[in-house]
């Protein structure tokens, strides 16, 4: 029986990817392992009972436990944590969680995990506009995915040493129920169930690259449980798009009638104003599962 380790399991993403492993496991030939800093919050999740769950605080770690010992030696594992965010900006990103996450997944390739999926970010491609390949350099601006790209970097040089199969999933933009509440689509959620008449936001032309997060839970499962394609590879839908027309069509969907106070906030001065992801790597996944 296969062993999976998913970390960050109570997170947005990770709650969402768990559901995903759990649906596919039909045959029950999956062991799923969850983890994370927060088990209590785990115990309100509907999935705590369809797998093992091993908690770890990452801010806790001891340097001298086998870690791929105490997760049960897992065939493959998915990292999603990555404390902090939505602060992009903060510099602990670089002087906390760089060292401790790396320090984590060496521990467990140095004793034996030899399939690793990390999620990285977009923002590692910087100010760079158009639609970003992997194969472009890497430009990071902001503290967030300086670490992220330089926890990318620190494992393939380790990878070299040892027989890992690496995929760096590279997400961009996503949206669905149980996001941060200071995302967009979670403030105009709470909008359209307080009955507000508006909606305050940018001007809405930046263009970007969305997914359900539904989706991005498939996707992130789908290259995480193959082998052929590794290395950076985008988790993206591949189709631009302005933040304007994604609310607009979201409002329509939910059949609510809210004016957008277009202009209110300014544009994130860390982002370009128009990219979105070429997914060419993650169609060869998708078409050859």
């Amino acid at each position: 029986m296969k062993k999976i380790l998913v970390t960050g399991a109570t997170g947005f993403i990770g709650n969402y990817v768990i559901r995903e492993l759990i649906e596919k496991n039909n045959d029950g030939d999956l062991t799923i392992i969850a983890s994370s800093a927060h088990s209590a919050k785990a115990q309100n999740f509907s999935w705590i009972k369809n797998v093992e769950y091993i908690p770890l605080d990452l801010k806790q770690l001891d340097g001298s436990k086998n870690y791929f010992d105490f997760f049960q030696r897992p065939d493959i594992m998915i990292h999603l944590a990555w404390e902090g965010l939505p602060n992009y900006k903060d510099s602990f990103h670089l002087e906390d969680n760089l060292p401790r996450h790396f320090s984590f997944l060496k521990n467990m390739i140095e004793n034996g995990l030899r399939d690793l999926s990390v999620s990285g970010t977009c923002l590692e491609y910087g100010m760079q506009e158009g639609p970003l390949n992997e194969e472009l350099a890497s430009v990071p601006t902001v503290p967030y995915a300086i670490a992220k790209n330089d926890l990318r970097k620190s494992i393939e040089a380790l990878s070299h040493h040892h027989e890992l199969s690496f995929k760096w999933i590279r997400l961009f933009y996503m949206f669905g129920k149980g996001q941060n509440p200071k995302s967009l689509f979670s403030q105009l959620d709470q909008a359209i169930a307080n009955n507000e008449s508006s909606f305050n936001m940018s001007g809405g032309e930046q263009v970007r690259d969305y997914l359900p997060v539904e989706t991005l839970a498939k996707y992130i499962v789908k290259i995480s449980m193959q082998k052929n394609v590794t290395g950076i590879i985008n988790c993206c839908s591949g189709k631009p798009v302005t933040i304007r027309r994604l609310v607009g069509d979201y409002l329509q969907k939910k059949n609510a009638t809210i004016t957008l106070n277009l202009g209110v906030y300014s544009y994130p001065d860390y982002e370009p104003m128009e990219f979105w992801g070429a997914n060419s790597k993650l169609k060869t996944i998708l078409d050859n599962e």
